[in-house]
């Protein structure tokens, strides 16, 4: 797996589990996968050399994170002989979201209005036809919050552009939505597909914080068409292993048939499938083992009515006690709740870990998830909540 974050320790875990052994591509030593497997390669995404010595002896290669270069993996696809899954063909479309904008129009999939901008007067001219505000967006490496700015006007688009110069841009409408939601799947390279229960996903400043599986209150015939999107998507862009479609619900008449629109994709597990670890029969990080592996995939079935996972955040300031005594606090609090800590420096903001529970109500479960994840961040637990 290339980069050493905690998808690939999450990974790492699952994959000790089926017998494998997982070789990791990491920055450094203190890399969240790198603290943990055996096998570590250290190096940068972005250098061939490395690239090369990594891929020596492996079966097949996969990814933690989009941040590869594509000419970088189609070099590698050419000379290594090992099968990159997805393929720098396939991945692309989860690293220049100008190319997947334009690949998922053509083939007819609801998105946001968008266009590529290189100057403010490009803003000004998609916002005479579509309204201010709009969305801009780095065509890269964004996330999180990051690389994504909501323009109120036209003044506010120079001044923005100006601060930002030499990166590749593109604008979107923005849109009115009720919430986000995603639609986890997998492909295997045999064609098998599988779909996970459709989730709501809670956003703060950009950064997810909850998880709420499976979405409530969610129509049965919009969350089966979310799922036949995603598997769609898979299969028209020949993903291997994990597909997360992030999607807008919208009202009725808001430029979706089925009343969703596609936002991101990745091609890796992903942040709303990490409450699949205990509350599915198969975790999503096993499940991309088994894609990409090419196994015949598990049955992906939820092991209770309600599951929540909220990510911990590092806080602002830094609680003084230690994490081994919040985590203490916690089990003793609740002793259902289940922390997964990533093995990172605390940093205001940073995702450090999450916790995750499962339940048969929603507002309880919801509560003692947030409770729980706002006492690891904090150290202080948190008012309002009937937990």
């Amino acid at each position: 797996m290339i980069g050493g974050g905690q998808l690939a320790r999450m990974t790492h875990q699952a994959a000790i589990a089926l017998g494998q052994s997982l070789r990791v591509l990491a920055s450094g030593r203190d890399d969240p996968a790198a603290l943990v497997c055996s096998d570590v390669v250290l190096g940068e995404p972005d250098d061939p050399a490395a690239l090369v010595e990594f891929v020596r002896g492996c079966d097949a290669v996969t990814y933690d994170h989009e941040n590869v270069p594509a000419a970088r993996l189609a070099a590698l696809a050419s000379r290594a002989g090992v099968p990159l899954r997805p393929s720098p063909e396939a991945l692309v479309h989860a690293q220049d979201k100008l190319v997947m904008r334009e690949r998922l129009s053509a083939l007819g999939v609801p998105c946001p209005p968008f266009a590529a901008v290189s100057c403010a007067a490009d803003v000004r001219r998609f916002a005479a036809e579509h309204g201010w505000p709009v969305m801009l967006k780095a065509r890269r490496g964004g996330y999180d919050g990051r690389g994504v700015w909501q323009l109120t006007d036209a003044e506010h688009a120079a001044v923005v552009l100006g601060s930002i110069s030499g990166m590749e841009l593109l604008v979107e409408r923005r849109v009115a939505m009720r919430r986000e939601l995603a639609a986890l799947v997998a492909r295997s390279p045999f064609g098998q597909g599988a779909a996970w229960p459709v989730v709501q996903t809670v956003q703060d400043n950009g950064i997810c914080v909850q998880v709420i599986a499976p979405a409530p209150d969610l129509a049965g015939g919009r969350a089966e068409a979310a799922q036949r999107l995603a598997l769609r998507l898979a299969v028209e862009l020949d993903v291997v292993g994990l597909l997360a479609v992030e999607l807008f619900e919208v009202a009725e008449g808001g430029g979706a048939p089925d009343g969703l629109l596609v936002n991101e994709l990745a091609m890796r597990p992903h942040n709303s499938g990490h409450w699949t670890i205990e509350g599915a029969r198969t975790s999503q990080f096993e499940q991309h083992l088994r894609a990409v592996l090419d196994y015949p995939l598990g049955d992906t079935t939820p092991t209770a009515p309600v599951t929540v996972m909220a990510n911990v955040l590092g806080a602002d300031p830094l609680p003084v006690m230690g994490v081994d005594e919040r985590l203490h606090h916690l089990f003793a609090r609740y002793s259902d709740a289940k922390a997964h800590l990533y093995g990172k420096a605390e940093r205001p903001g940073r995702k450090i870990g999450h916790v995750t529970v499962l339940g048969t109500e929603l507002d309880r479960t919801r509560g003692r998830a947030v409770l729980a994840a706002q006492w690891l961040s904090t150290a202080r637990w948190a008012d309002g909540w009937e937990a």
